[in-house]
């Protein structure tokens, strides 16, 4: 990988930043009894069987009221111009499948607001890149449910799928396997849909999608879903995601090779996407066809969604390079086989004419997902799909600063 100067410091703004974004804390409303819901299914097309989106279950969270929103959110240095509501927090439990098709379940968080209109525009909030299960919305009470607060406290439901694997859903992470995350996040919607409808709070249908970072792939991919008719039930209505990998191929993998993605980043993000992707995809038979030695024998353990990243990065080496063998850090440049069928079947989430409002934002100072995947995502949508540069900061700041924004356009684009 081409040196890069400024990766000391990214390692250590990446570090603090992402243990701040993923730090998991015990839930504030500890003996909530998880509420029985009705087996309602949700009703969609062929390629949604009447079982996914069924609410198995409903767990009260958090009640904040107005001040305490703004005291919550304040406290992570969030713009707070848009609180207008208190806001109510629940864990959804939800019919779904994984990842080849098969029955199964996720969680994800509802969050409502106390005031407003009856009837509830809803925003999707899909999350970004997390390897332990309680880092998840639905469980963490810190930065994974900012999203959520900044939306309902603006006066809209929020859907915030955990995805399979994170959470209280069973199973591993399927990471950045975009289809999987889509099924999720559709399902977890339909969830949603009945258990608002028990609290009083019908939704409307209208969708407003946002995510970021892993997230943000999966918005641009459920927005394809939702135009094309997955639910008739739901109307994608604005699309804001936020510092997604859009461009594996074109974009983020160079990237990890001409130094725009900083060694420790680039170093977690490549062991996650192989153990994941090879278990879906036969990219190995054996680790150390891919992993050096002694890394060989401990990666796949690491990534089982119960290591923190601290965790996982202190076991791992400094660099790609380190991590995998000569043959395959080349493979990796020119890919083939099944690594180039993994890669292509998450490489097409901009691949779309959207008909509703579109803006990206990123950030040029990112050397996680560099601003060159929104500039492939905006070529590809084509005119009417501004990119918004958050300047030069690093990735969890394009969050922090976009966050806020994209809560303000969508009331704007009501």
């Amino acid at each position: 990988m081409t040196p890069n100067p400024d990766n000391s410091r990214a390692r250590t703004t990446t570090s603090r930043t992402r243990r701040a974004l993923a730090a998991a804390a015990a839930l504030l409303l500890a003996g909530a009894l998880a509420a029985p819901a009705a087996a309602a299914s949700a009703t969609g097309t062929d390629r949604a069987p009447a079982a996914r989106g069924t609410l198995v279950s409903m767990t009260p969270l958090d009640g904040l009221d107005r001040a305490g929103v703004t005291r919550w959110l304040a406290a992570r240095d969030m713009d707070t111009a848009a609180v207008r509501h208190g806001v109510r927090a629940y864990r959804l439990t939800y019919r779904t499948v994984d990842a080849h098709g098969r029955p199964t379940t996720a969680t994800g968080l509802l969050a409502l607001p106390t005031g407003g209109p009856r009837r509830l525009d809803v925003v999707s909030d899909t999350h970004g890149t997390m390897v332990h299960r309680d880092y998840a919305p639905s469980v963490t009470t810190d930065f994974g449910r900012v999203p959520a607060y900044l939306n309902a406290a603006a006066g809209k439901a929020v859907a915030a799928p955990d995805y399979l694997g994170l959470g209280k859903g069973p199973g591993v992470h399927p990471y950045m396997d975009t289809a999987s995350s889509v099924t999720a996040s559709l399902d977890m919607l339909r969830a949603a849909r009945h258990a608002s409808a028990r609290l009083g709070r019908p939704l409307t249908g209208d969708v407003y999608a946002t995510g970021f970072s892993q997230g943000g792939q999966v918005a641009m991919a459920l927005g394809r879903t939702l135009e094309a008719g997955a639910d008739h039930h739901f109307r994608l209505r604005a699309l804001a995601p936020v510092s997604g990998p859009y461009d594996l191929s074109g974009q983020e993998i160079p990237a990890l090779y001409d130094g725009r993605v900083n060694d420790t980043s680039g170093l977690f993000y490549t062991a996650y996407f192989l153990v994941a992707q090879n278990r879906l995809h036969p990219i190995y038979k054996d680790p150390a066809e891919v992993f050096r030695a002694p890394y060989a024998d401990r990666v796949e353990a690491l990534f089982d969604g119960e290591h923190g990243e601290e965790d996982i990065v202190a076991a791992l080496p400094a660099t790609v390079k380190e991590l995998l063998t000569p043959e395959f850090y080349a493979r990796m440049q020119h890919p083939t086989g099944a690594l180039r069928e993994a890669i292509a079947a998450n490489d097409g989430a901009c691949a779309w004419k959207p008909s509703v409002p579109v803006r990206l934002y990123a950030a040029e100072g990112d050397t996680d997902v560099p601003i060159g995947n929104a500039e492939s995502c905006a070529a590809q949508l084509g005119s009417g799909a501004p990119i918004f540069n958050q300047g030069p900061t690093d990735h969890f700041g394009s969050f922090k600063a976009a966050a806020p924004k994209v809560t303000k356009w969508f009331n704007r684009t009501s």
